[in-house]
């Protein structure tokens, strides 16, 4: 049977090693994208190459030191782990994976489904269940840039989110339950999202809502009391003002509350990485048993889990008819 339609998942992307070179050019990239940095570009330009990345290159080298495997880098590994996985779920598609940062590239993947597979229908999904402007639509805009270069062009599908998909919550709930399971139940469960600053609120970006929406559901599914029920936000970049509550500062309060055991989720991250494995996983822990705790649980991202999977193929069935 032929096969005319193709999916790309896209996921952020990640440096091909620990090192401050290829740091450096994943974070020119990534910090180079208006989406993600919306200043003044002129400026911006300047700056980034001039004062942060020579720093920061080598500060991150060495955060991605601490998580990184024998494989490589976990947050490709798991994605592989899922292409793999969805390739046995959804037999009658291309499928390839891309990153919207790095390699494997967007422009290679589009150019295989259009010139090689000579797909018909082409579903694009952002593995960001929650839309941002700085993460979902600049995949959008990638894709639309490299389409414009060809003639003849498929139908796209442009899946903006899964915040509030039935088989994504309880996807969680699953996750949720089994470290219950394992560990005991927490006095706080905190579900930390990645922050953007306000201003993108500010102007329109609904990225709020979109993870207020998932720990609504979330909770509606839990056995496990609401008002213990944090949601945060993680990894803060710069000085202009973020969303709050920053989760590294929630961890740091609650000893001081007498809140000792707390485990903690990143609802918004498709694959484990590093701002998982380093920044909560490590640091955070760090800080709240620095500041007093005694028990601290990461509970992992959902990454190839069979309810994962499934999920996602679910999210792509409902547009290949």
């Amino acid at each position: 049977m032929k096969i005319e339609s193709g999916l790309i998942l896209v996921n952020l992307g990640t440096p091909k090693a620990p090192n401050k070179k290829s740091v450096k050019k994943y974070l020119s990239d990534f910090l180079s994208d208006k989406r993600v940095i919306d200043i003044s570009k002129i400026f911006w330009k300047i700056y980034l190459h001039v004062y942060l990345l020579p720093i920061r290159s080598t500060k991150v080298a060495n955060l991605y030191k601490k998580i990184w495997r024998s494989e490589g880098s976990p947050l490709m590994i798991n994605s592989v782990l899922q292409k793999k996985a969805l390739v046995n779920s959804l037999p009658n598609i291309h499928l390839e994976l891309a990153m919207r940062y790095g390699e494997p590239t967007l422009k290679n993947a589009i150019k295989k489904m259009l010139l090689e597979y000579n797909v018909k229908k082409l579903i694009i999904l952002p593995l960001y269940p929650q839309y941002s402007c700085s993460t979902t639509a600049s995949v959008f805009d990638e894709v639309a840039n490299i389409l414009k270069k060809y003639r003849s062009i498929p139908s796209v599908i442009f899946i903006r989110d899964y915040a509030d998909n039935t088989k994504y919550i309880h996807a969680l709930k699953r996750s949720i339950k089994n470290s219950f399971n394992m560990n005991g139940y927490p006095e706080r469960l905190i579900l930390s999202f990645h922050g953007i600053p306000k201003k993108y609120i500010e102007d329109g970006d609904d990225y709020l809502e979109r993870c207020k929406t998932t720990k609504k559901l979330l909770i509606s599914v839990l056995d496990y009391p609401k008002n213990q029920i944090i949601m945060s936000f993680q990894s803060q970049f710069g000085k202009i003002p973020w969303i709050h509550p920053i989760t590294s500062n929630i961890i740091s309060d609650l000893p001081k509350k007498n809140v000792k055991n707390i485990q903690i989720i990143c609802p918004g991250f498709s694959s484990d990485c590093l701002e998982t494995l380093e920044e909560i996983q490590i640091r955070n822990e760090l800080i709240f048993k620095n500041s007093g705790g005694n028990s601290f649980h990461y509970i992992p991202a959902l990454n190839d889990q069979d309810c994962h999977i499934e999920c996602l193929a679910s999210i792509v069935k409902e547009y290949l008819n």
